[in-house]
């Protein structure tokens, strides 16, 4: 599938699309990729069960080139890509998305800001947030300074060390993090990371859509306390905590069964 293009201020983003019906649109998580994540999240079959499947790469990240400003990837600004994207593929009604961590905020930034947009949401690896967010943006500004003085080697051999810890399902399914970073920009990404964070809770509470939250054991960079503050946020949202990798098999047969 060749890939289609938005062009974006301070970025031009890759994207695909198969199948016809109802929008789906999925954003992936940080350092990751739409094609990278189908490791952990593969709902291409929607495509085939009467959705449109709309993917794309977030800017700095894939096949998605962006600027050299941090401020390009905060979060606030990824949501304007993802209300862009939309208008891009003619979503003329609301649309279902799912996320994956820094995908998840995403489309909770965005949706506080459009709820209109969105019919139902599925959020899948809850990042840090709130009161757990500062030690997560301390680690992302190490990541970055550590590639810029010590290159990839040197990333390796800090997370190596200790500071990420791979929960049971990828432990389990021999998977180990996917640096899809585009390497003239990876810094910059992750210092934009850093400055980003989830919608208030005072916003949070004002989204009335379906959503199912998608979380994992023993991920601190993706703790269960965000994915459980959320359920009590979201006054129509249902949880499933995935503890091995054969709950998070489950998923896309879950999300088929929520987006019906």
């Amino acid at each position: 599938m060749d890939d289609l293009t938005l062009t974006r201020p301070g970025a031009t983003l890759a994207y695909d699309s198969s199948g016809d019906g109802p929008i789906v649109v999925q954003a992936h998580g940080l350092t990751s990729s739409r094609d990278a994540e189908l490791e952990l999240l593969d709902v291409r079959a929607l495509a085939d069960e009467g959705h449109r499947l709309v993917r794309y790469d977030a800017a700095g990240h894939g096949r998605s080139p962006g600027s050299d400003d941090p401020e390009r990837y905060r979060w606030t600004v990824l949501a304007d890509d993802l209300i862009a994207l939309l208008d891009e593929v003619g979503a003329e009604q609301p649309v279902d998305a799912i996320g994956i961590s820094m995908g998840t905020g995403t489309i909770l930034t965005a949706a506080v800001r459009h709820p209109e947009r969105f019919r139902r949401l599925v959020l899948g690896l809850p990042p840090t947030a709130w009161d757990t967010r500062p030690a997560q943006a301390a680690l992302y500004r190490q990541m970055a300074d550590i590639i810029e003085t010590r290159g990839w080697e040197g990333l390796a051999e800090l997370l190596a060390a200790g500071p990420v810890t791979l929960p049971p399902v990828m432990a389990e399914r021999e998977l180990t993090p996917r640096f899809e970073l585009r390497p003239e920009t990876a810094p910059t990404v992750l210092r934009g990371a850093a400055l980003s964070d989830l919608p208030t809770p005072d916003e949070l509470v004002t989204l009335r859509m379906p959503v199912l939250l998608l979380p994992w054991a023993g991920d601190p960079g993706h703790p269960l306390s965000t994915a459980e503050r959320l359920h009590e946020l979201l006054p129509d949202s249902e949880l499933f905590v995935a503890e091995n990798a054969a709950d998070a098999d489950t998923w896309p047969r879950r999300i088929a069964a929520f987006l019906r």
